[in-house]
């Protein structure tokens, strides 16, 4: 799996340990888009135009909260950012929700649970068929068509 990852200044610490647990546990090829930009808008559209693009299978984001990486990459068509707080959301950003990015917060969220959180949204894949894929279909027809 291809993986991209980004972050504001603030997340930088999180962030490299993330690419450290991502590649410890084999879940893919990490790509840094970096760090340094204060404005963390600038990297959370970077990572979004490449995963939309299917350059990457899936992007990670991460800043204070992870509130501004998620508004942001979702202005991007095709990107479909869901911040996550806990495992399960992360589980069910891919399961239900057919999300191709996770946003989390370097101030929010401890060590462990942003690891829970990497894993479970790389390692789950959303199930076609399933009761949400009406709604899924919805919101990326809605996406398409702006």
């Amino acid at each position: 799996m291809k993986i991209v990852i980004g972050c504001d200044p603030n997340a930088q610490e999180a962030k490299e340990k993330i690419i450290k647990y991502i590649e410890k546990n084999g879940y893919g090829e990490v790509t840094d888009f970096g760090s340094e930009d204060p404005i963390y808008a600038n990297v959370a559209i970077k990572v979004a135009e490449a995963v939309a693009a299917k350059e990457f299978d899936r992007g990670i984001l991460i800043c204070g909260t992870g509130i501004g990486v998620s508004l942001a990459a979702n202005k991007v068509k095709g990107a479909y950012a869901a911040l996550a707080a806990d495992v399960y959301s992360a589980e069910r950003a891919r399961l239900s929700n057919d999300a191709n990015i996770v946003c989390m917060g370097a101030f929010t969220t401890g060590e462990k649970v942003r690891e829970g959180i990497v894993t479970a949204f790389l390692t789950n894949e959303f199930v076609k068929g399933c009761a949400s894929q009406p709604k899924v279909d919805a919101f990326v027809k809605y996406d398409m068509e702006r």
